[in-house]
C-alpha cells in the first residue's frame, strides 16, 4: 500500500517565534486559537494578526474560532486577517456560502468531533459546502464545550470512512505523537495532520518532539 506523505498543521501556535520554528521544521499550516470556552494555545486576536502577518506564502494561516454564527465568524476573519477560518463547533446562524460569498479566497474548514456513527453522517452533510474537514477528539455536548486541544485520540475506524466518503481533503487531529503518527496515517489516509500537545512540553514547542513527528512522518 503507498502512503503519501500528509500535509502537517501544527496548532496552538503561541508567538511568532513558534511560528518561524514550526515552519522551520516543515509546518504547511500554522494554527492560531482565538477564545475558547476551554483548551490550550488561546492567544489575542492582535496576536493573531501579527503571526498571520509574518508567516511566508504558501503556509497556511488557520484562525480557530468558537463563533457558531455566520456573520460573527466573518467578523472575526476580519479581524485577523488568517487566509483560512477554521470552525470548531456547529454553525447555528447563517450558511457556509454566506462565509464563502464574504470573505472571498478564505478557505473554511469544518471541524467534525468523532463521537460516533453520526459523525460520519455530519460529516457528509457538511463536507460539500466547505474546502476541508478537520476530524478531532473534542465533546461539543458537555456543559463547558470541548472543541479541541484534548490530547486524545478518537476511533481512527469512523475517520477512515469519513475520509473515503466524503469529496473534500480532511485532516486528523487529536492525541496525535511520533510514536503513533505511522499508524495514524496508514489506518486513516488523511490529506493533513494537526497536532498541538503531541510537540509540545510544558506548553512550549519542543524542537525535539518536532524532529521526531516530522521525522516519522517523512519516514514514510
Amino acid at each position: 500500500m503507498s502512503t503519501s506523505i500528509p500535509r502537517i498543521k501544527i496548532c496552538c501556535i503561541s508567538s511568532v517565534e513558534e511560528a518561524r520554528t514550526a515552519i522551520a521544521f516543515g509546518a504547511s499550516a500554522l494554527g492560531l486559537v482565538g477564545r475558547m470556552p476551554s483548551g490550550p494555545g488561546v492567544i489575542s486576536d492582535e496576536l493573531i494578526v501579527e503571526i498571520a502577518r509574518q508567516a511566508p506564502p504558501p503556509v497556511a494561516t488557520f484562525l480557530l474560532t468558537s463563533e457558531t454564527g455566520a456573520q460573527a465568524i466573518i467578523r472575526h476573519q476580519q479581524r485577523v486577517k488568517t487566509n483560512t477560518v477554521q470552525i470548531v463547533d456547529a454553525l447555528e446562524s447563517g450558511t457556509y456560502a454566506e462565509i464563502k460569498d464574504t470573505l472571498t479566497g478564505i478557505k473554511i474548514v469544518q471541524v467534525i468531533h468523532v463521537t460516533g456513527e453520526e459523525s460520519i453522517d455530519e460529516a457528509q452533510r457538511i463536507a460539500p459546502q466547505v474546502d476541508a474537514l478537520l476530524l478531532d477528539s473534542g465533546n461539543p455536548n458537555l456543559a463547558v464545550k470541548e472543541l479541541g486541544g484534548t490530547g486524545r485520540t478518537h476511533n481512527w475506524s469512523l475517520s477512515r470512512r469519513i475520509v473515503e466518503s466524503v469529496p473534500v481533503p480532511v485532516f486528523l487531529a487529536g492525541g496525535l505523537h511520533s510514536e503513533n503518527v505511522r499508524e495514524a496515517i496508514e489506518t486513516v489516509q488523511p490529506f493533513g495532520l494537526d497536532l498541538c500537545s503531541g510537540v509540545r512540553t510544558d506548553g512550549r514547542l519542543d524542537p525535539e518532539k518536532l524532529e521526531r513527528f516530522f521525522g516519522a512522518v517523512r519516514s514514510l
